[in-house]
């Protein structure tokens, strides 16, 4: 029997279901069933027969596809309502049609999560509107004939409590876990598990990054075993990372690097974050303005002065084998690399109609931009920030949350921080914070050999050095690396749709 006789076979019965807005925040699948639950707990068998049929205008174009909603990839799950999947088919795959190009066998299967801020994330729905009202990344890969598996994982907090249970690494764990089930279940559901691409924002974007380069290591085996993952590889194909909040034992160095002539700053309130305030952003978010304090910019200097050497012990180099460092006073060919990814941002934003003659920080000669005044390219906002921007002096960030444990809800993951800690806090686990950092996986000869990574010209939320040195790595480990710096992009994701589906289509064809 064909592939898509057994596929067919599999889903015997529909109904139509015309898909609706759902307001952020909310879980619109909080009091639907599990899909793989049985009278013995979960079974990490695909069952194709647990569907329903959907229909939705995307663009004016009728979109019909197939979902099988909250299956729990994980035998013993600990949070079941976030370690789910929900899993979406172009309906033309089971008419024996092709989409695209593709066909049941061969679609990508596109992995998004909705992590943010490391806080928990349920899996989203097709029918989930985007930011701004938006139609969902989901239906728009659907449409692009992708199969999608969109993908739940506990965070450091569960709703407004501090929880333990998702706490460092859970996130990474429960990522590897659903691309483990999709593995193990590749010959039974449509998509072909060998072309997995994950895509995130932020925190979902350093771990859309951690996943990627971390594929198959066994530095994570001790924890499948608790959650009774699939015993199958977790390797992924590619990996889509937007503005990655990644290589945090580093990024507050970064930060001050690329931001320490900024005294004022505007920034979140983390301690009245939760998954809600996040994911629901039509009151705002909760954000603290004011200016540096004397202790604040000794810090900032302090951390800053701390960055080339880091950033030299890397030893990276461009395309042509020239080294890419930073003197001490934090100039060099690395800053230059950073500043030449601005000008090409910036001439693309001409080529496509754009006005930036106002912009007085660029040279522009015969409406190209030429070069760029990196220093006041970035005194043209507010830092987003206090120093140190992740561990906080005072445990007061999200990250600081991200690495508490069962007894102690906050901790410090850098030396600096620890030494100079105003909580007197504990430091965290020396091995979790190395398996929770993409950069401790470069040379990994089964991560994701296709990477696309964007960080938009207006991101504020960490140093542009931070995506530059993880593309940079990948690119001189031997990986196919598409990077660049969007102009005018504040932190966000998942605003060049058609620019991501074209890069999909690429490798994946």
């Amino acid at each position: 029997m064909s592939f898509n006789k057994i596929l067919t076979s599999c889903f015997l019965s529909s109904f139509m279901v015309v898909a609706h807005a759902v307001p952020m925040g909310d879980n619109p699948l909080k009091n639907v069933p599990f899909a793989n639950q049985t009278n013995h707990g979960f079974s990490l068998d695909f069952d194709g027969s647990k569907f329903v049929k959907r229909s939705t205008q995307v663009n004016g174009e009728v979109i019909s596809y197939r979902a099988i909603e909250k299956i729990v990839y994980v035998k013993n799950p600990v949070e079941a309502e976030y370690q789910t999947i929900n899993f979406y088919v172009p309906e033309a795959y089971f008419l024996g049609k092709k989409l695209n190009g593709y066909s049941a066998e061969t679609a990508p299967i596109f992995l998004p999560n909705s992590i943010g801020g490391y806080m928990p994330a349920v899996a989203a729905t097709a029918e989930a509107k985007g930011m701004g009202g938006k139609t969902s990344t989901i239906l728009q890969a659907l449409k692009q004939g992708y199969v999608v598996a969109s993908v739940g994982a506990r965070g450091r907090t569960l709703g407004h409590d501090s929880n333990y249970t998702g706490k460092a690494p859970a996130i990474i764990i429960d990522l590897k876990s659903a691309v483990r089930y999709l593995h193990a279940n590749d010959a039974k559901m449509p998509g072909d598990a060998n072309k997995i691409i994950s895509n995130g924002t932020s925190a979902g974007g350093a771990m859309s990054a951690l996943l990627g380069a971390s594929g198959n290591s066994t530095d994570y085996e001790n924890y499948f075993a608790e959650l009774g993952a699939a015993q199958a590889s977790d390797s992924i194909f590619a990996v889509s990372a937007y503005c990655p909040i990644t290589n945090l034992e580093h990024a507050d160095m970064a930060y001050e690097w690329q931001f320490y002539t900024l005294t004022d700053y505007e920034r979140m309130d983390m301690s009245k974050l939760t998954a809600q305030t996040y994911n629901d952003r039509s009151k705002g978010m909760p954000m603290i303005t004011g200016s540096l304090d004397n202790k604040q910019l000794i810090v900032s200097q302090q951390l800053k002065a701390q960055f080339p050497s880091y950033l030299n012990s890397l030893n990276l180099k461009d395309t042509k084998g020239l080294p890419l460092q930073l003197d001490a006073d934090g100039n060099g060919s690395f800053k230059d690399y950073i500043a030449e990814r601005i000008v090409a941002s910036a001439n693309k934003a001409i080529s496509e109609g754009i006005d930036l003659s106002n912009e007085k920080y660029l040279t522009i000669e015969n409406g190209k931009v030429t070069a760029v005044n990196f220093d006041a390219f970035i005194a043209h906002k507010k830092r987003m920030k206090t120093p140190p921007a992740f561990d906080a002096l005072d445990l007061s960030s999200g990250e600081n949350n991200l690495f508490g444990d069962k007894t102690t809800n906050n901790k410090h993951f850098t030396a600096y921080s620890f030494e100079n800690s105003q909580a007197k806090g504990k430091m965290a686990d020396s091995n979790i914070i190395h398996i929770m950092n993409a950069m401790n996986y470069m040379d990994n000869p089964q991560s994701a050999t296709y990477w696309r990574i964007r960080a938009g010209s207006s991101d504020y939320d960490t140093s542009h050095a931070i995506s530059a040195i993880l593309a940079i790595k990948l690119r001189m480990n031997g990986k196919q690396v598409d990077y660049a710096l969007p102009w005018g992009i504040p932190h966000s994701g998942d605003y060049d749709l058609v620019e991501l589906f074209s890069w999909i289509d690429k490798i994946a064809k």
